[in-house]
Formats: C-alpha cells, structure tokens, sequence
C-alpha cells in the first residue's frame, strides 16, 4: 500500500470480494508490515505528526500551514542547514542565533521503522542535545531515509560519511508529553514534532 493511500484512505470502491481476501487462515505465515507502513504506524502511535508531500511545493505548503495552525510567523526560528533556510525567508521568518527560537527546523540522517523513531547527528544539532533544543520542531526526510532499525541507521552513517563521520548521533522517540514518565521514558524529552515527508523513491 502507498504511503499517499495509507493516510488518505482508499475512494470506498471496494467491492465485497476485495474484502474477503483480506481474510487470513490462523495457519498462514505471519506477513510482514511493509517498511514504510510500519514507520508511519509507529511514528504517530508516538505522538509524532506526519505530513506525506510528493514534491517540494507541497513541502512549502504544508511548512507554511504548520507556521499558520500554531501562529508561528513572525517569530525566531533556529535552524543549521543552509538548504532548508529558504522556507524561512520566504515566511520572513528570523533565525537570530542570539533570540530565543521557537522552533527548529531541521533535516535528520534517518527514520528508524521498528520503533517509530528519528535519528539525528552533529549533522543536524551540533553539540546540542535534544533537551537544549527547542521543544517545537519541524522536520524534513525523505522516504529513502527509512531503514528498519537503528543499527541499519547506524550502518548507513557509517557508510554516508566514511571520513567525516560525525558525533553526538541520537534520536528522538517521545512526541507528546506523557502524564505518568516511567522507566522507558527516563532521561527523554518530548518534542512537539512535525514530519516533512518527502517521496523520492
């Protein structure tokens, strides 16, 4: 199923004999959850906010519709990457590194499917950690960015920048604030998160 299909639905065509197939024998194997699926599945069920875009206007749009849902204009953002800058000037937003930002808008080095979470680096966030950065963020990936777990994302690092390979690697898993913190969100921090997604496969 494509990603597109996956978040706005199929038209309601389908026919009585189309559900039927999806009907399984307890006796079948266990299928497995296309990559991209399980990604977005496990990314909102995290909290996360997940925007599919098929090309770069529509990633100017919806950059645009996130400043406007959260009155966002007019306001210091931070941001390190020299290519995504343009979305700020074109919103006549600032990014004065001696104003407190708002949010952070940002690329990130992977998207791990297993456990719905983004993968960062000194690529990204310097020597920032996540609890230094702002708790608003707005990220931009592209769907060849997902891999199935962290190592793969480790892996590809590894193999993306041989000579420069780059430090404080993390990710960032929590999207929503949770009432009761327990053992598994120990030393995290919860950010308000927005995801570019971007189709180039």
């Amino acid at each position: 199923m494509s990603l597109f299909k996956k978040f706005f639905g199929n038209s309601g065509n389908e026919d009585d004999n189309d559900k039927k197939t999806d009907v399984r024998s307890p006796y079948s194997p266990e299928t497995t959850m296309p990559i991209d699926d399980q990604f977005t599945f496990n990314f909102k069920e995290n909290g996360g906010k997940f925007i599919y875009c098929e090309n770069l206007q529509e990633i100017a749009e919806n950059f645009e519709n996130i400043l406007a849902e959260n009155d966002w204009f007019e306001c210091n953002a931070q941001c390190y990457d020299n290519r995504l800058i343009y979305l700020l000037d074109e919103n006549k937003l600032t990014y004065k590194s001696d104003i407190t930002p708002v949010f952070i808008l940002s690329p990130c080095e992977n998207l791990i499917a297993d456990e719905g979470s983004i993968l960062f680096s000194s690529n990204q966030f310097k020597h920032f950690k996540p609890n230094e950065l702002p708790t608003n963020m707005i990220i931009f990936a592209t769907t060849s960015q997902i891999v199935n777990s962290k190592s793969d994302g480790l892996r590809r690092i590894k193999n993306t920048h041989e000579k420069n390979y780059p430090s404080n690697i993390t990710t960032i898993k929590y999207f929503e604030e949770v009432k009761e913190q327990d053992f598994l969100h120990y030393g995290s921090c919860h950010k308000n998160l927005y995801l570019l997604l971007l189709e180039d496969l």
